[in-house]
């Protein structure tokens, strides 16, 4: 249940960073109007996905389900290929350069050491 339990704080945050930070929310209907790369976002570039991943493995754990499992893993493909092929795209068109340079800086779904990080940025100009 910590799984399940972390993945809705880290959802929450991600929609409230949306919103706040934003100017808009995970609905793309009323998108953010300004990029979103503090609190969560920047750690991964993705937060409310990866607070889907928390959800889905802490019931795959409870249930005990392969079923749960493998419907999961089929879900999480999908998602890598919206963001991928459609997100990724969109936001840097809408985006611009501070976008190519967020992806340069922040993981799409794994954060990165902090000290890989500051290496990053030591070796731009």
């Amino acid at each position: 249940l910590l799984w399940v339990l972390a993945g809705i704080v880290i959802g929450s945050w991600s929609a409230l960073d949306f919103m706040i930070r934003g100017s808009g929310t995970p609905n793309p209907l009323d998108p953010p109007k300004l990029l979103v790369d503090r609190g969560l976002y920047s750690y991964v570039r993705n937060p409310g996905y990866v607070s889907v991943f928390f959800i889905l493995i802490g019931e795959t754990l409870f249930f005990r389900s392969v079923a749960l499992a493998i419907y999961s893993v089929v879900l999480l493909i999908g998602i890598h290929l919206l963001v991928v092929l459609y997100e990724e795209p969109v936001l840097g068109r809408r985006f611009g350069d501070s976008y190519a340079e967020y992806r340069k800086r922040v993981s799409r779904w794994v954060p990165r050491s902090r000290a890989a990080q500051q290496g990053d940025e030591a070796d731009r100009p």
